[in-house]
């Protein structure tokens, strides 16, 4: 039986480090912006209200309008969940 031996470390076999999460996105941490809860739970806040108001669609009947509002709900919903995954990109993981 051989036992294993370690590998050398030569110049030109060292991999780059993995990019860490939200690195990639506006305010990721490390730019100077970190994540202010207040001013995510009010942009959140402001989101999550207009899921209860807004006019039906203009001259759309039943099916159209409930699905004018369906897709109206996602886009808020969806621009409230990058408002959060901007806010998890700032912090520092551990």
């Amino acid at each position: 039986m051989t036992t294993p031996t370690p590998r050398q470390n030569t110049p030109g076999d060292a991999r780059p480090a993995a990019p860490l999460p939200g690195r990639h996105l506006p305010g990721a941490a490390g730019n100077g912006e970190p994540a202010d809860p207040d001013r995510i739970r009010a942009e959140v806040r402001d989101l999550l209200a207009e899921l209860g108001s807004g006019p039906a669609a203009a001259g759309a009947s039943g099916a159209d309008s409930a699905g004018a509002d369906l897709a109206r709900r996602a886009h808020i919903l969806d621009q409230a969940h990058e408002v959060l995954v901007r806010a998890l990109a700032t912090v520092d993981k551990i």
